[in-house]
């Protein structure tokens, strides 16, 4: 698969290496692209560099918006990536000093992205992770896949970025349309704060045999 990434972060650099170990053709544009070329010869064969962030969006099957929530509407309305094209947004519009949404109130950051860029389809996903945890091969904890949920409309599109989570060694999981996905967003900023104070946000759940009263 061709796979487009804007950025070259730290989300950017783990998940466009995971892929391009695993057989993808991954290129990575950004305003600088010197630092971009940087990138692309650290990770090695499978990836390169484009010249701008447009060319990335033009690249292929997929594109993966690794840049700042608040930079993103920008950047894709910039990029503009053709009609079609499968975007995949794995940002977080969570405010750093309170660990609450910007967005609260509207529109998730995803549905912003799609009327960003009208005729693409929006996956959120790959967004509820550090980034050091898509650098692990695979992400298995207790013998167990890392489920990755998954809020998009088009089934292709959906199809299509299940397999790019399998091919991180992870368990895709659909998690309903894009309407959804303010949902994730905001149960990403809760189990976020849950980390930083020190809990253990997965304790808050009972086990699937439990969580109706059926057990």
């Amino acid at each position: 698969m061709r796979i487009g990434i804007i950025g070259v972060g730290n989300m950017a650099q783990a998940l466009g290496g995971q892929w391009a170990r695993a057989g993808h053709e991954v290129a990575f544009g950004a305003r600088d692209a010197s630092r971009a070329a940087a990138v692309a010869r650290q990770l090695g064969a499978g990836a390169r560099a484009v010249e701008h962030p447009a060319a990335a969006a033009g690249f292929g099957d997929a594109v993966l918006l690794a840049v700042p929530a608040d930079q993103v509407e920008r950047v894709v309305v910039a990029a503009a990536p053709p009609a079609g094209r499968v975007l995949i947004d794995c940002t977080n519009p969570i405010a750093s000093g309170t660990l609450t949404l910007t967005t609260a109130g509207g529109p998730s950051m995803a549905e912003r992205i799609a009327a960003a860029a009208p005729g693409t389809h929006v996956v959120k996903a790959f967004n509820v992770c550090h980034e050091s945890v898509w650098r692990r091969t695979p992400p298995v904890f207790d013998g167990r896949p890392l489920a990755v949920p998954l809020c998009g409309d088009d089934p292709e599109a959906l199809a299509l970025v299940g397999r790019l989570a399998t091919d991180l060694g992870a368990e895709p999981v659909p998690a309903g349309g894009l309407v959804r996905a303010g949902l994730l967003e905001a149960a990403t900023a809760l189990v976020i704060g849950l980390w930083f104070a020190g809990r253990d946000a997965q304790a808050v759940l009972p086990p699937l045999a439990y969580a109706g009263g059926q057990a």
